[in-house]
């Protein structure tokens, strides 16, 4: 697409919302981010259009179309490209791309606390003027458990203590809603803070299951482990003496008033 030249964009978007009034809002910030976006270009490679410099860093390449949903409507920008080696966005569309990751993780964050697709769609076109599919929804719902995944695979360190228990939430598996173990480790590590080492969800507090988990979590790097915490259930206590066999093991004394 080629980018129209104007020598003074201001004059035309003034000219444009006189004559148009709140109607040339959307083409009035159409204008002026185009303009903004090519002279933000220009500044990156050093030159402007056409012009032969020494200090040049890459040339134009033409624009490509971009459309973002504004609260004036959707508007389709001429987002400006460059050639070489120059790594190039224009700043003016970072923020919007942030806005939209912020609206996607909010999205992915109702649909994760069992609010309906059709309420979602029904707050965002409320809030935002737009609506969205159960398809976009479940696409948010995916890009959060690859942010989770990240957070439940990262490398951990020395934790001098650790604590594990288990809670039990109602989960969907096979069509069906059924009661799960959520196994859960929290840790103390060698500054005195206390962080959440790992989470996994199991059909149960099998002997099998306590052991895969802490296991992965010895995986990840959890050393130095001086003193381990928990209640006395079957399953993690068989599945720590295989995993852990040395560390001391201390009764939870609140697991220990309950049982009493």
């Amino acid at each position: 697409m080629t980018h129209p030249e104007n020598a003074d964009i201001l004059s035309t978007v003034v000219q444009l919302l006189t004559e148009q009034g709140s109607a040339g809002f959307a083409e009035g910030i159409r204008l002026l981010v185009n303009e903004a976006m090519v002279r933000e270009r220009s500044a990156a490679l050093r030159a402007e259009p056409y012009q032969r410099s020494e200090s040049r860093l890459g040339h134009s390449n033409g624009f490509k179309d971009k459309t973002l949903s504004t609260r004036v409507g959707k508007i389709t920008f001429d987002v400006p490209q460059v050639r070489g080696d120059l790594g190039f966005y224009p700043s003016a569309l970072e923020k919007g791309i942030r806005s939209e990751q912020a609206l996607k993780v909010a999205l992915a964050e109702m649909y994760v606390q069992g609010v309906s697709t059709r309420k979602v769609s029904a707050i965002v076109e409320q809030l935002c003027g737009t609506s969205v599919s159960s398809s976009q929804v479940s696409a948010c719902a995916a890009k959060l458990d690859a942010e989770l995944s990240l957070w439940r695979d990262r490398p951990l360190g020395p934790t001098p203590y650790v604590f594990v228990d288990a809670r039990y939430e109602k989960v969907r598996h096979n069509g069906h809603f059924i009661e799960c173990a959520v196994l859960i480790a929290l840790g103390i590590g060698v500054d005195g803070r206390r962080s959440i080492l790992g989470v996994s969800v199991a059909l149960s507090e099998a002997e099998v299951h306590w052991r895969q988990f802490l296991a992965t979590l010895q995986r990840r790097g959890l050393t130095g482990v001086t003193l381990i915490v928990s209640d006395d259930h079957a399953g993690l206590r068989a599945a720590r003496a295989a995993v852990f066999p040395s560390i001391p093991w201390q009764r939870c004394q609140f697991h220990l008033q309950q049982n009493a």
